[in-house]
């Protein structure tokens, strides 16, 4: 056999004795996880001593103590939130630029049709309520198109290249301001991204701003409506003072609503 291809098949083996580990709940390596395989095994037994029949093993032992499901963090009450907002204005037409597709576009989608702009590609969205256009929103936009726009946990992205955009330092500030040609007079612009006591750049994943350093970006251009803070233990603060209290957050979400003046 030649070196390639023993080299190939230790590889999938590897591939399978990971995914095996996986499955059992055992990746990434933590003794305790171990304590978990009798309960698994005797759980088996009973399946089978009463009758049923296993087709495949598909051991998934990390879920015995998870709960539920996740009830806080940036985007579960980002996308719930912002999407209530929406509900209750009805704007003629919303776009949104960038946010996650199965959290707050879903939201929205639900209730009405929402126009989706994104630097990747979408290989396939057939739900009629999601209209999709690929764009850069560095470039050039059109100007006054909506009278609302979302961007949710995005502009910290731009000019980090991380999506495939181009690399550009200022890139969240020429996004910025194009979001703001692109809303009407009058606009309501619903935008988030993560929040700490410094701005600061974590290349190539996204930055960290102070939640006042948005104010410099395009000033006089937008009015707060709202800001709603997401702590660094997950829990939402409603109409919170940005403007006259300190916000004690190392990596927070800020949540602002503007109207364009």
């Amino acid at each position: 056999m030649k070196r390639s291809s023993i080299i190939v098949n230790i590889y999938k083996k590897s591939l399978e004795l990971r995914r095996s580990f996986s499955n059992l709940g055992l990746l990434p390596i933590n003794p305790l996880k171990f304590t978990r395989i009798p309960r698994y095994l005797k759980e088996r037994r009973a399946f089978l001593k009463k009758g049923g029949v296993i087709s495949h093993t598909f051991p998934v032992t990390s879920d015995y103590k998870d709960s539920a499901g996740t009830g806080s963090g940036h985007y579960f009450h980002q996308d719930l939130l912002v999407a209530q907002f929406i509900c209750q204005a009805n704007p003629q037409r919303h776009i949104d630029i960038g946010s996650r597709l199965d959290g707050f576009v879903a939201h929205v989608a639900a209730f009405r049709k929402i126009e989706v702009f994104d630097i990747r590609g979408l290989s396939n969205s057939d739900h009629p309520n999601i209209q999709y256009k690929k764009a850069d929103l560095m470039s050039d936009v059109e100007e006054e198109v909506t009278d609302s726009l979302s961007c949710l946990h995005v502009i910290e992205h731009f000019g980090l290249g991380r999506y495939g955009d181009p690399i550009e330092p200022e890139g969240y500030i020429l996004g910025f301001k194009n979001l703001i040609k692109m809303l009407k007079p009058g606009g309501a612009l619903y935008i988030s991204f993560p929040i700490g006591t410094n701005n600061e750049v974590h290349f190539n994943a996204h930055r960290v701003f102070h939640p006042r350093d948005i104010f410099l970006w395009a000033p006089n251009a937008l009015e707060l409506l709202r800001f709603d803070l997401v702590d660094d233990l997950g829990a939402l603060h409603k109409d919170f003072n940005v403007l006259n209290s300190d916000v004690n957050v190392n990596y927070g979400c800020g949540i602002y609503t503007f109207i364009k003046i």
